[in-house]
């Protein structure tokens, strides 16, 4: 095992990520203009009404004929001064806001280092560090299964390894599909077999993160596709 920090091969791939920041950037706009075409609105509406309005209210006007209204007053029965439903209305867009920049921080964030036994998991908004060797090691898999049979006939998953650390029950996820590739390079694989099993005992409740390791090895001798 090395000492030197290994930057891990997760993530999307370049055409994933350009994809997925143009979808994130269209959702954040569509929904920052749901909030701001209210306001524009109700400004620009007020503007045309003229801040010299004779008749800020039906009840002013009432005695003249209907013809005579404002087509906002003959419309609603109120002024262009009262407040209505459209600021409000358009608080709806700012989870359309949120989830647009919480996709392309995802996209562009998310990064994962190997020091020594350490590992370090960036995501969309923060960075957690567990040490391999100390940490409860399990296998886990996508939806749709929760092996990693490698056969084509186990279908789409996306076989990972989540790492929780004992003490603070702090767990990161660590994805084995490399950018664009169907599993890490061999190498990182292998520098995370040698991550979890070192010092680490063989009996006990290490056995399943021997048995993971393992499994690791078997990947990285055997990679997709080869």
């Amino acid at each position: 095992m090395t000492n030197q920090e290994l930057r891990l091969s997760v993530g999307a791939s370049p055409g994933q990520r350009t994809v997925a920041v143009v979808a994130g950037v269209l959702i954040a706009a569509v929904g920052a203009a749901f909030v701001v075409l209210p306001l524009i609105a109700g400004g620009l509406m007020r503007r045309l009404a003229g801040p010299g309005d004779a008749f800020p209210s039906y009840e002013e006007a009432r005695d003249l004929p209907p013809g005579m209204l404002p087509p906002g007053l003959r419309d609603s029965g109120g002024g262009w001064d009262q407040a209505g439903p459209g600021p409000f209305i358009g608080l709806c867009g700012l989870p359309f806001v949120l989830l647009g920049v919480y996709l392309v921080l995802r996209v562009l964030r998310t990064a994962a280092w190997l020091d020594g036994s350490r590992v370090r998991v960036r995501g969309a908004l923060r960075t957690r560090t567990v040490d391999l060797a100390t940490a409860r090691i399990d296998a886990g898999a996508g939806p749709d299964r929760g092996d990693w049979d490698d056969s084509p006939a186990a279908g789409p998953r996306t076989p990972s390894i989540i790492a929780t650390a004992p003490e603070s029950g702090r767990r990161v996820t660590i994805g084995l599909r490399g950018m664009g590739l169907a599993s890490l390079p061999p190498s990182e694989l292998q520098a995370l077999a040698d991550a979890i099993t070192t010092g680490r005992p063989v009996d006990g409740r290490d056995g399943d993160a021997h048995a993971v390791a393992d499994q690791l090895r078997r990947r990285a001798e055997r990679p997709l596709g080869a």
